[in-house]
């Protein structure tokens, strides 16, 4: 594993709350969010129930991203990306990803909504970091052609807050 902290190196930014009736910050991840899509068959590549609260008064909009700093490659693995979500949402559904109301960004995956976990056997545990930011403006002047690594430059200039809840998973 190599033990990135991936929003060291930000601005530091105030928190607000993410929970989830699913998961809990720090446990194992449940099998139905391993990725099938990526050879594990007790995975269905479905998002946890996320929820926010606490967030600043002067929050436009919101992204949602998921990302892997423990896998295999220079920049990680983005798993979920989703921006320009309305400030008026504050939960998204297991399983609803697709029905977002949000610009949808491909994952590394190659897909546009929520790709489950597939650690390499024997890699170690790999911690999924769930991210909510807060965003200064409704809209982020980007389309859903722009990676995760462009929304989240973005994010350096209008995010606002942050909100974290990270669950592993390690196949053995």
């Amino acid at each position: 594993m190599l033990n990135r902290e991936p929003y060291a190196d930000l601005p530091e930014q105030p928190t607000f709350t993410l929970t989830s009736e699913d998961i809990k910050d720090g446990d194992q991840a449940p099998d139905w969010m391993l990725s099938k899509a990526m050879g594990l068959e007790k995975g269905e590549d479905t998002n946890p129930q996320l929820s926010w609260s606490g967030f600043p008064e002067e929050t436009k909009s919101f992204v949602i991203t998921c990302y892997d700093p423990d896998a295999p490659t220079p920049s990680g693995f983005w798993h979920w990306t989703a921006s320009n979500i309305p400030a008026d949402i504050t939960s998204v559904a297991r399983g609803a990803a697709d029905e977002l109301k949000a610009v949808k960004h491909t994952n590394d995956g190659g897909t546009d909504s929520f790709m489950g976990f597939a650690p390499p056997e024997g890699h170690g545990a790999h911690r999924y970091i769930f991210c909510v930011t807060a965003v200064d403006t409704e809209e982020l002047d980007i389309d859903a052609s722009a990676s995760p690594a462009v929304v989240n430059f973005n994010l350096f200039f209008h995010g606002i807050a942050r909100a974290f809840l990270t669950v592993t998973h390690e196949e053995k």
